[in-house]
């Protein structure tokens, strides 16, 4: 998949706020992740994101 900042991805697992979607604020070897539903921020391998993505929104 190609991953680009400001998409929208949703992961398998929910974040504890209940959230499944987060917005992606930055690419490379890790990708910075932002939850829609809190605004916590993380940060993942991308490894980690590619294989627990489920779906993906582009913002165009």
């Amino acid at each position: 998949m190609d991953y680009q900042v400001g998409d929208i991805v949703k992961l398998k697992k929910a974040h504890p706020c209940g959230s499944q979607e987060w917005e992606i604020l930055r690419v490379g070897a890790d990708f910075r992740l932002k939850c829609t539903g809190c605004g916590r921020q993380v940060m993942l391998a991308r490894r980690l994101v590619e294989k627990n993505t489920r779906g993906l929104r582009k913002n165009a």
